[in-house]
């Protein structure tokens, strides 16, 4: 495993970290782009009475305004969970060059419609921290019951 993966999903598990603390679905995500982040987020759709501000499209906004500009085709993007198919559609539009996700997300996964939601130039890698990452939604999902 390439050790900047690891790196760089522990990172997002802090942003995941950081949503159970406000007793948000603890899902982070980091936007990185020449080995530096630039986008940060964790999911806040309690928060913001918004369900359309989950971790990826909060990293994907402040990657945008960091670079000035909508596309992150040299960026990836590490998310602790399996992004859904809202935010595997607006990471091809972003046409993010790389998605790298810890937990699959079998329920609402993106793969459970279709791998073709990406933008066909962007690489998938799964499985990074992904015992950690799940179990840290299947707990939060347990006490909640």
């Amino acid at each position: 495993m390439d050790p900047n993966h690891l790196h760089y999903m522990k990172e997002a598990f802090k942003e995941a970290m950081r949503a159970l603390e406000l007793d948000e679905v603890p899902v982070g995500a980091v936007v990185v782009c020449q080995n530096r982040i630039i986008g940060r987020g964790h999911n806040l759709t309690e928060r913001l009475n918004d369900v359309t501000a989950h971790a990826e499209m909060q990293a994907f906004t402040a990657a945008a305004n960091f670079l000035g500009g909508k596309y992150l085709s040299e960026c990836t993007l590490y998310v602790t969970l399996e992004p859904c198919v809202m935010c595997a559609g607006a990471a091809f539009w972003t046409q993010v060059g790389t998605v790298v996700y810890g937990a699959s997300d079998p329920k609402r996964g993106f793969m459970q419609t279709s791998k073709n939601i990406l933008h066909p130039k962007t690489k998938l890698i799964s499985g990074i921290m992904q015992e950690e990452c799940g179990e840290l939604v299947k707990e939060f999902f347990r006490k909640k019951r």
